[in-house]
């Protein structure tokens, strides 16, 4: 098969490699599917770039979407040829998705519907599942989410986009952030209320004129490292709801205690490789039934060519797509 890999941490261009690799088999309760399009995610790129080696040679990203070749023991026959979308394709393990062919565990591969293309299918492992996540813990914690109010970070983003779209399905009113006119209209475009530029503007005081200093009912974001800049700014109201999937920091993140406390936040963070056998079924019922009635629209910021891997990584990197980025592997 064709693959791209590193054996080293490093930039994209010194140490991503593309050639030839071993074609997988599907062991035991695994399936063997010929991956159409890989996607690139953060996560995928701070790996590669720091995150210590747990084989010799790792293939990289963990979502993908592409058609099941064979099943091992265990696995009904007939889902051979069956459209399916990956999750958690490297989440600890060596092969990822970022290659022709990719051997896993059988529920990690989900039916796609027709109306979805194997670009869109790419997006939805990390992105579209933690987007549904978040949504799901916010009407968990904070309650009803209709007429509410929900403050999302990176509006026009792979996990954004995407938490937009549920949050409104829901009735919130959404407030997105965003770093370009053109992230805007996207965000706009997905049934965003109001947008708010926060290179350019100070996002906890814009949130308070918004919603008459009261502060957004949720916050959902990305980056708990940067979360006590706006709760103690007002971004957030008394008794509001955080859920955060990540941070800039991985080490220490400090939070102003005595702000914290007195409005009663409820933080929730959560990490989408790693949900429960519980969460991990319900999140896949509800997107799934999302695709299958086309509810959600799928934002493809860049395509590239498997031998285009580390232009891939850099773009990422960059910030500058609107939406996912994606790999089309050869055919």
């Amino acid at each position: 098969m064709q693959a791209a890999w590193y054996d080293r941490n490093g930039p994209a261009k010194d140490v991503l490699k593309v050639g030839d690799w071993p074609t997988p088999t599907a062991g035991a309760g695994e399936v063997l599917v010929r991956i159409h399009s890989s996607g690139v995610n953060p996560s995928d790129v701070k790996s590669r770039a720091a995150r210590p080696l747990i084989a010799p040679n790792l293939i990289p990203h963990s979502d993908g979407a592409g058609v099941i070749e064979a099943v091992g023991a265990g696995v009904a026959t007939d889902r051979v040829g069956e459209r399916v979308w990956l999750w958690n394709g490297q989440w600890q393990r060596p092969m990822g998705t970022c290659a022709t062919h990719i051997a896993l565990p059988s529920e990690q591969a989900v039916p796609l519907a027709q109306a979805i293309t194997f670009e869109q299918g790419a997006c939805l492992g990390i992105p579209a599942l933690t987007a549904y996540e978040a949504v799901r813990w916010a009407k968990q914690l904070a309650g009803d989410l209709d007429k509410r109010t929900i403050l999302i970070i990176g509006a026009a983003n792979g996990v954004g986009a995407y938490a937009v779209q549920l949050a409104k399905q829901e009735g919130a009113i959404v407030i997105g952030t965003v770093g370009s006119e053109a992230k805007a209209q996207v965000a706009k475009s997905l049934g965003a209320d109001h947008l708010i530029h926060y290179k350019t503007a100070d996002v906890a005081e814009e949130v308070k004129i918004l919603t008459g200093g009261k502060g957004a009912d949720v916050i959902i974001d990305m980056d708990l490292s940067s979360m006590d800049t706006l709760v103690c700014g007002g971004a957030l109201a008394a008794h509001g709801t955080v859920v955060c999937y990540g941070s800039n920091s991985m080490n220490l993140v400090n939070l102003t205690f005595r702000t914290w406390l007195y409005l009663s936040v409820t933080l929730k963070l959560f990490l989408v490789y790693d949900l429960t056998p519980t969460e991990r079924k319900a999140a896949l019922v509800g997107l799934t039934q999302q695709l299958n009635q086309e509810k959600l629209k799928h934002i493809i910021g860049q395509r590239f060519n498997l031998s285009e891997v580390a232009q891939a990584h850099e773009a990422v990197e960059q910030g500058l797509a609107i939406g996912n980025v994606v790999i089309n592997l050869p055919t």
